[in-house]
């Protein structure tokens, strides 16, 4: 058995992994793939990739871009998922801001810097037309410490995925403003320049797995079911995200890609691109 490690979030897009776990998918194959949650999220996982603490993971697109843009030894293995990434923006449920034109120059609660609630807020800052150079942060690792820190006011809003964080709207705990979709694909498969020089064979089979698990995943009888349960998420709320949801088996595009740096290098949060090759893991 070769032991694999990867990380990603604890939240309903990775279940085709949970599931090829689960059926012993990986192990048919001489992989013991051992999955991780991390619930601080893009910013932590790179920081878990460049240490050598993961061989693969699950990963927010504009987060793993600009890490490797950073000289974080990574590549981008495939698309995971292949549609926009619905970041809700949130306040608290008794706070006085009311519509996203409030939020000029307000706090913004990040998990980590380098996270995507950190880089998506530069996103919405450029969508409102505001000025990105005047953004205020409050670092609060996780969903748990948004809560809390939009609770006492120690910042002001926060941007997390919109189904994820349904429940808390619902509870009367956040109040969302409005959504930002991310203008490309969301979630990157990736892995480190190490796993990928010493075991190209075993990404090959990973790939095979989880590509006939996410290609197939939609189909499964009562998925949004079993979703809606393993995930505390109301049902029609699991279904309206299916439908907006796609897995991908494909990589990513150059041109894809090319779009993320320069969104990047226009919110100056990387000062130069690297060639298409220091990104993508290319046949």
């Amino acid at each position: 058995m070769k032991k694999v490690k990867i990380i990603g979030v604890p939240e309903h897009f990775n279940l085709p992994w949970h599931l090829a776990i689960e059926e012993g998918a990986f192990e048919q194959r001489g992989i013991d793939l051992q999955w991780e949650d991390i619930p601080e999220g893009t910013g932590k996982m790179c920081q878990m990739l460049a240490e050598g603490e993961s061989d693969l993971a699950i990963i927010l697109t504009e987060g793993i871009v600009k890490s490797i843009t950073e000289g974080n030894p990574v590549k981008i293995i495939q698309e995971y998922i292949a549609s926009p990434l619905l970041w809700g923006v949130h306040v608290g449920f008794k706070s006085n801001f009311k519509k996203l034109s409030d939020l000029k120059g307000a706090r913004a609660a990040i998990s980590r810097y380098g996270s995507g609630s950190h880089l998506m807020a530069y996103v919405q800052a450029r969508n409102e037309g505001w000025d990105p150079d005047v953004l205020r942060f409050e670092v609060i690792n996780n969903l748990d410490g948004a809560v809390l820190s939009l609770t006492e006011g120690s910042a002001d809003y926060f941007m997390w995925e919109h189904f994820t964080t349904k429940p808390l709207v619902d509870k009367g705990i956040f109040r969302r403003l409005g959504d930002c979709p991310t203008p490309w694909p969301c979630f990157m498969l990736v892995a480190t320049h190490k796993f990928l020089e010493q075991s190209p064979n075993l990404i090959d089979h990973v790939k095979e797995i989880i590509d006939l698990y996410t290609s197939e995943f939609k189909s499964i009888p009562s998925i949004d079911r079993t979703l809606a349960n393993r995930y505390g998420q109301k049902l029609e709320d699991i279904q309206e995200w299916l439908s907006k949801t796609a897995w991908s088996q494909k990589q990513l595009s150059p041109n894809t890609l090319e779009n993320v740096l320069e969104t990047l290098l226009k919110l100056k949060l990387i000062d130069n691109k690297l060639p298409v090759e220091s990104y993508l893991a290319l046949d």
